[in-house]
């Protein structure tokens, strides 16, 4: 396992950071935890969980996750990075969802709680509520960092913008910084080059972005014509199922797909390996969130970390997929 600064902070970190999403309903408790003593066998330092997880829950079954994570940290706490997120709804209550200062404040304590921890190292927004004023927000998790809940503070799933102008009200009111950004990010999802990863560099952000083999398209096991009957495009995940599809089910996906199957052969490597190892070869991301719903799933992602591309293998994979920079806009 390789570890790096987290962006600008002086803290440290695993190049390679755990999902969790599927704990509790995709993975139940047993397989779970197979799967963080693999992560942890293998150099895993930085684990990665959220609030309203398991992926594809409802409101009943958020926090299960956070609550199988937590069995499992008892008695080695010291030894892990820690991030959860808030945002998703978690309660039946019309405020138990979004960023304002209750909701935050509650919410932060119930995940405390469930991961039987004090602190968390590093706390997200898991989207951006675009309800809530700004600074109602920045001063919530200012009161939260400020009060040792958390070490630092994140989001994910905010446009550049967004981010540009968090970062700078906060500055303004010195309230605490973000430090952090978790955005979809692979070969088949590139939008994000074009303005939110230069601000990154620019203000010195940590990116680990989530989905870096496209929910498992990446590895190259799927078919068009063949819908799976378990995993991340299927009901078994709820309707987490159908964004997914939406995501990456489509006949370009697959045609770019078998021709990068044809670069991984020619590398040694497998494509899962190579598409990890593309998101981390950009000089911008901190940690690469990989998950797993078996163990021995890891197997064939944690070596992802060991390996630098040559110039040449990433420029013919930059070029074969310079198409998903832009979207939906050249399908």
């Amino acid at each position: 396992m390789q570890y790096g600064k987290f962006g600008r902070t002086g803290l440290t970190v695993s190049r390679i950071c755990l999902g969790t999403m599927t704990f509790g309903l995709q993975t139940e408790e047993a397989e779970s935890h197979a799967i963080l003593d693999k992560a942890a066998e293998g150099g895993v330092t930085l684990i990665d969980t959220a609030d309203a997880y398991p992926l594809g829950g409802n409101e009943q079954l958020a926090g299960t996750t956070e609550e199988i994570i937590g069995r499992w940290l008892k008695g080695k706490r010291q030894n892990f990075i820690i991030a959860t997120k808030a945002f998703g709804k978690v309660g039946t209550n019309v405020w138990d969802q979004g960023s304002s200062r209750k909701h935050l404040l509650d919410a932060i304590d119930a995940s405390l709680k469930r991961l039987g921890t004090d602190y968390v190292d590093v706390y997200q927004l898991h989207g951006d509520d675009r309800e809530t004023p700004l600074e109602e927000t920045l001063e919530a998790m200012d009161v939260i960092v400020k009060s040792g809940r958390a070490r630092y503070i994140g989001v994910s799933n905010f446009l550049a913008y967004r981010l540009a102008r968090a970062l700078g009200r906060a500055d303004v009111l010195r309230l605490s910084r973000f430090v952090s950004v978790q955005p979809r990010y692979n070969l088949l999802f590139r939008q994000i080059e074009r303005e939110l990863l230069p601000l990154c560099a620019e203000e010195g952000l940590a990116v680990i972005p989530y989905n870096p083999m496209a929910g498992g398209m990446l590895t190259g096991k799927y078919q068009h014509d063949k819908k799976p009957n378990e995993g991340r495009f299927t009901g078994q995940v709820g309707n987490a199922g159908a964004m997914y599809s939406e995501r990456y089910w489509h006949e370009r996906e697959f045609n770019t797909i078998e021709a990068l199957k044809g670069i991984a052969a020619d590398t040694g490597h497998s494509l899962a390996q190579l598409s990890i190892a593309w998101v981390m070869a950009n000089p911008v991301i901190s940690s690469a969130i990989v998950g797993a719903s078996r163990a021995d799933q890891l197997d064939g992602s944690l070596p992802a970390a060991d390996i630098v591309l040559g110039q040449s293998v990433k420029q013919k994979l930059d070029d074969l997929t310079t198409e998903y920079r832009w979207g939906d806009a050249l399908r």
